[in-house]
């Protein structure tokens, strides 16, 4: 069965509910009466708990990181190795493999009670912690991005320049990320000699100023760099090959065009370990002779490694994805947006691209949950105000409150990314709420963050957590305007237009206010919200 047959497949057993004549163990997991599933995509965070009737692709990484791992708010996990689409029905989890009639090897029990242990026992077993966390400034500093200000045309003029406002205007200094098009082309990763006349002293000035530098790259060749295609295609066979009739790896001898956002070229067959020394000379050359600290690894997607392209060790595309991931495991300055099985790795993980609007605003908790969930605990939530260029090209397209309010839930979260310079697209009372958050955030969030960051590297416990995984069985679980950090720290960002009020929900116990104001929990309060608050409260 072809995975593009495998969601239509297991609607129709949904909607039919023809489930009694599939029942095996490796088909059916059944649950109990009322028990809620999380788990998969981290793309469909905002759907978890999944509604009977939900269908999960765990082929399609939709933009994002994926785990092969369910769990159940009464302790229940499923673990498998191997992709596969599943569908929840009442009281059971139809699960279909890849191909009709493949047994998959499934890993499912019961760990305790509450989604808590089943995600403390999954960690423990699946994807245990590395002892390892990333370099202390992506949690304790912002970053930044020179996609939105600088977009396709990345020069060393417009870096310096976005570099110095930053400073000026009053933010501190961070991770410095140069976006795509800084280099000559996909594959000839030198900076381009017309818009960057010294690289070299372009870093050596960010350096100067307190910023860490990271450059993006890719795992994508263009076809138009004839001679590299040369090098390492036909002499070498280090991109993935298109396929001959008959035909074995060695006997392959042109390479497979893939299809991107960004054209179409050649990709990196990351099963080839000899590929994969040359990709890290590369990087290896960047650092050496121009100082650059590490690397934004964009694409690297399920989707960009074809199901039939012929690779030298015959891996799946899911494969070829983890692969990518590793290499970062090299570079601890690294971001990714796609992963496969790397969860408890060191690795900084990116929700994909959000739009700029309410609704992806509305995103951003459950995502980071399901981040932190599915084992991918270095996250941050994309950019402040969403990561499109384009909305913000059009000054009546901008909505300069989702911007304020954006920064202050990114502010509260593992890590924080601007592109967008505020300063340019914010009068002054709303730059100053963004400032107001990034000093609450260097004052109060980071050192909270560091410390979960580092219990976290040796226990898999999550960062950022949701108030059903620390208060279960309260009814919480549809909950997601709200998070924990740790378990004694809940934010209740307002994420609607304007200043007004939103009902913030107390668990039992006592509770400090970021006003100073003591709550009894066990119950629902509405409170204000003006421009300038980011609600929290600390657990007494």
């Amino acid at each position: 069965m072809k995975n593009r047959f495998l969601l239509p497949a297991i609607a129709a057993m949904l909607s039919a509910m023809a489930v009694s004549a599939q029942e095996n163990d490796t088909l059916i997991v059944k649950l109990n009466p009322g028990e809620k599933v999380w788990g998969g995509r981290v793309a469909d965070g905002s759907k978890m708990p999944y509604a009977p009737g939900f269908v999960g692709d765990m082929f399609y990484n939709g933009n994002n990181q994926i785990q092969p791992l369910l769990l159940t708010d009464q302790g229940r996990y499923v673990w498998s190795e191997e992709p596969y689409v599943f569908g929840i029905a009442e009281a059971r989890i139809i699960i279909v493999p890849q191909n009709e009639g493949t047994d998959l090897d499934l890993k499912t029990g019961v760990a305790g009670e509450t989604l808590a242990d089943a995600h403390r026992y999954a960690s423990s077993e699946f994807f245990p912690a590395t002892g390892v966390m990333p370099p202390e400034e992506f949690l304790k500093v912002p970053q930044y991005n020179t996609w939105i200000e600088l977009m396709y045309d990345q020069n060393q003029k417009g870096i310096l320049e976005y570099a110095h406002a930053i400073i000026d205007n009053g933010l501190p200094a961070g991770i410095l990320m140069i976006d795509d098009t800084w280099q000559e082309d996909y594959g000839k990763w030198v900076f381009h000699p017309g818009r960057f006349p010294d690289p070299k002293a372009m870093i050596d000035e960010l350096h100067s100023l307190g910023f860490k530098v990271m450059v993006w790259v890719c795992p994508l060749v263009s076809m138009d760099q004839y001679l590299i295609c040369q090098e390492i295609m036909k002499d070498k066979g280090f991109l993935l090959k298109a396929p001959e009739p008959g035909a074995s790896w060695d006997e392959c001898t042109e390479p497979y065009p893939v299809t991107w956002w960004n054209g179409v070229s050649a990709v990196l067959d990351l099963s080839n370990k000899s590929a994969v020394r040359w990709f890290k000379s590369q990087l290896d050359r960047l650092m050496d002779d121009y100082g650059v600290d590490g690397f934004k690894f964009d694409a690297g997607d399920p989707i960009h490694y074809p199901a039939d392209a012929v690779s030298k060790g015959g891996v799946t595309s899911q494969d070829q994805c983890m692969l990518y991931a590793a290499v970062g495991l090299d570079y601890p300055y690294n971001e990714y947006r796609s992963g496969w099985k790397m969860g408890g790795q060191p690795l900084v993980q990116r929700l994909g691209d959000k739009n700029h609007s309410w609704d992806d605003l509305r995103k951003l908790i459950p995502d980071m949950i399901a981040e932190n969930l599915l084992g991918y605990l270095y996250a941050c939530p994309d950019m402040v105000g969403g990561g499109q260029f384009a909305a913000f090209l059009d000054p009546d397209r901008m909505d300069t409150d989702l911007v304020v309010r954006s920064a202050q839930c990114h502010a509260m979260m593992p890590m924080m990314q601007f592109s967008v310079a505020p300063w340019r697209v914010l009068d002054s009372a709303r730059f100053d709420a963004v400032k107001k958050a990034v000093a609450l955030r260097q004052e109060k969030v980071a050192p909270l963050v560091m410390e979960l960051a580092r219990q976290a590297a040796e226990t898999g416990e999550p960062i950022i957590r949701s108030l059903e995984y620390e208060f279960p069985h309260c009814g919480y679980s549809g909950i997601r305007d709200q998070f924990m950090l740790g378990d004694s720290f809940m934010v209740a960002p307002m994420l609607s237009p304007g200043e007004g009020t939103r009902e913030v929900v107390l668990p039992k116990g006592k509770w400090r206010g970021d006003d100073g104001k003591v709550y009894k929990g066990g119950k629902t309060v509405t409170i204000e919200v003006p421009m300038d608050r980011i609600p929290y409260f600390e657990k007494l």
